[in-house]
């Protein structure tokens, strides 16, 4: 398996991704969401705007992320890096695509109704603009394999 490959494997069957936002003092925080791929460039989730993640985002958009199976046997784990730009789905752009968000992972019977995601409801929808795609590649990785765990920036068109 390629690089590319094991990372799109990672993004479309992985459900919970790390998302990592920076406080307004630049502490760093980590939030586990639960998102949905439209492709490889853009992943959404459903949140509170008072969330701090949210409020986070609000004021820095600049986010990272990491998509890994938590399950994986030690040494063997895969996870594939993003750099994006985070936002509240604007409102015009809501219908083009609350149906990928929200369908696309969500079984049919738990699928988010639309008014819960709009005000006065306590919930948005967020998306990730991904800039940047690397995977993590173990140190004895007999092919890749540098000595030390490593990451390469990956191409997902």
């Amino acid at each position: 398996m390629t690089l590319e490959e094991m990372a799109r494997h990672l993004i479309d069957t992985t459900r919970y991704m790390a998302l990592g936002t920076a406080d307004p003092d630049g502490r760093p925080r980590v939030s586990p969401v639960y998102y949905a791929p439209d492709g490889y460039r853009d992943l959404y989730w459903i949140s509170s705007p008072e969330a701090q993640h949210s409020r986070n985002i609000a004021e820095r958009p600049e986010v990272s992320m990491v998509i890994f199976d938590s399950t994986a046997p030690i040494g063997t784990a895969q996870a594939v890096y993003l750099l994006a730009t985070a936002e509240r789905l604007p409102d015009d752009e809501f219908e083009q695509h609350v149906d990928q968000a929200c369908r696309a992972r969500f079984p049919e019977q738990q699928v988010f109704p639309r008014d819960r995601l709009r005000a006065p409801a306590p919930l948005r929808l967020y998306r990730a603009r991904v800039t940047e795609h690397s995977v993590h590649v173990r140190g004895g990785d007999p092919v890749r394999g540098k000595g030390v765990d490593s990451r390469f920036v990956v191409d997902l068109g």
